[in-house]
């Protein structure tokens, strides 16, 4: 490798092709053992959801009814409790190696309940979260809405009942990455400036890649971190069609420096809402916040936000938040695209040759399972005994199932519902009923119509019915799946 980032023959142990969070944080990892690392990706990290994340370390706040609905999503949330136990050591390791801004920007996070959801999300999913840290014995309390600090919600869109979670926290992305990168080099990785295009495999053992100038890098095991755009090298593989094909969650989040120079201390966010996250504002420091997430199931990353997405998000938080921030300046509009697989499930392990790893499909949870991920991939690399319970979600496999073809449909029209009221849709009073009585059997039908075993989750199935090239993705996926069934 020289200088300039390019590869001139060298081979080394491990190849990672991304260079998002979970690429570096593996990269720094893997070094500090002693394993030459090449980490692969542009500096500037274009379609990554890295980049453009709120970067709350938080799992409980990210509960919801679906997640729940089945023994999957049961273990997911678990790895998110095992992640949240990481990350005081892993950021101070981080902070002691590397110079640069603080990390951590938020001291906790506030969940509220405010008049803008419907019971059927919001109120389940609020009451859900506060019955899991009572489960699983972690702290919490309740803040009566008028004590909230920072939160001066418009009369209409009020909270109603919140609480506050000690433990979960948030990092600024940008401070993250910029550490992470710094320390994966001082430990002796090699940062190259391009995309890897293909990998490169000889029968049934993956050899290294191919860069998008041409060039190969040789490597005994290749990882495959490239979020969304993991897709392109999967298809470059005899066992792509059996992994769960990645598309995009492409969401808009916005950074603001507020008109009085204030910010709140911990995170504020709602429950996760309408197919996406949930509102939320992140302190930044320095006057400013953090705004997300749109969630937009798109077959393609996107890099621009659509006008109705941006300003859907700034409408909701000055409604929502506080009502001089409609003052407050547009710093910066971010886009990122958080890759869902088919299933709605991690891609994590053995990709289905003998040196290939696969590490995506992480959805909205990739930049907190970070620490944990990075941690078991070394160990498995290496040979040693790994940290984590990852099997259900080996890349190669059948759909893992959320529910009944019924119980998904339910889940969409509650959402599909949801969006008009968060939209501020005003109809009669008797038409909610009669939308659902139209919306539900004709979702169904579709579901149907779509494929006669399978169903996505939710947001995919709902994404399919205006989008004709998923509608294919999903079909051929199908097929190979019965063809290896």
């Amino acid at each position: 490798m020289n200088a300039n980032g390019k590869a001139d023959g060298t081979g080394f142990d491990v190849v990672i092709a991304g260079n998002g969070v979970l690429g570096l944080s593996l990269a720094w990892v893997l070094a500090r053992r002693g394993q030459r690392v090449a980490v692969l990706g542009q500096p500037h990290r274009p379609w990554a959801g890295s980049a453009a994340a709120g970067a709350m370390l938080g799992c409980f706040g990210e509960v919801t009814t679906s997640l729940l609905a089945s023994e999957h999503g049961r273990a997911k949330l678990e790895l998110g409790i095992q992640a949240t136990k990481l990350w005081p050591q892993w950021l101070a390791e981080l902070e002691d190696r590397t110079e640069g801004a603080p990390v951590r920007t938020a001291d906790g996070t506030t969940v509220i309940l405010n008049t803008i959801g419907t019971a059927e999300i919001d109120d389940a999913n609020y009451n859900l979260i506060r019955a899991e840290l009572t489960r699983y014995q972690e702290p919490f309390e309740d803040v009566e809405p008028r004590d909230l600090d920072w939160v001066d919600a418009e009369p209409i869109s009020r909270p109603l009942k919140a609480f506050h979670i000690p433990g979960e926290h948030a990092v600024s992305a940008a401070a993250l990455l910029e550490r992470l990168e710094s320390a994966a080099v001082r430990a002796g990785a090699t940062l190259v400036t391009e995309f890897a295009t293909r990998v490169e495999y000889q029968g049934e053992r993956a050899t290294g890649v191919v860069l998008a100038s041409g060039e190969r890098i040789v490597a005994d095991h290749v990882v495959l971190a490239a979020g969304a755009r993991t897709q392109e090298l999967l298809d470059s593989l005899p066992v792509g069609p059996r992994v769960p094909r990645l598309v995009s969650g492409y969401g808009v989040s916005s950074l603001i420096r507020t008109v009085d120079g204030t910010s709140p201390d911990s995170v504020i966010r709602t429950p996760n809402r309408s197919f996406a996250c949930g509102l939320h504002v992140v302190p930044r420091g320095d006057g400013h916040i953090y705004v997300g997430a749109t969630n937009v199931i798109s077959v393609e990353p996107r890099d621009t936000p659509e006008m109705r997405d941006l300003v859907f998000l700034l409408q909701c938080v000055n409604r929502q938040v506080r009502r001089n921030l409609w003052n407050s300046d547009v710093a910066k509009v971010q886009v990122g695209n958080r890759p869902v697989s088919m299933d709605g499930f991690p891609l994590l392990g053995e990709g289905g040759m003998q040196g290939l790893w696969i590490m995506t499909g992480t959805y909205r949870d990739g930049l907190h399972l970070s620490p944990l991920l990075a941690q078991d991939f070394a160990a498995r690399i290496l040979g040693e005994q790994p940290q984590a319970d990852l099997a259900r979600f080996a890349p190669v496999r059948q759909p893992l199932r959320t529910g009944t073809r019924e119980q998904i449909v339910d889940v969409l029209v509650d959402h599909q519902m949801g969006i008009g009221y968060e939209q501020d849709w005003t109809i009669p009073v008797e038409w909610h009923h009669w939308i659902e009585m139209d919306v539900r059997p004709a979702t169904l039908s579709w579901a149907n119509e779509l494929d006669p075993e399978f169903t996505p989750p939710a947001e995919l199935l709902f994404a399919s019915r205006f989008d004709p090239e998923l509608v294919k993705l999903l079909r051929r996926y199908y097929a190979t799946c019965r063809e290896h069934s």
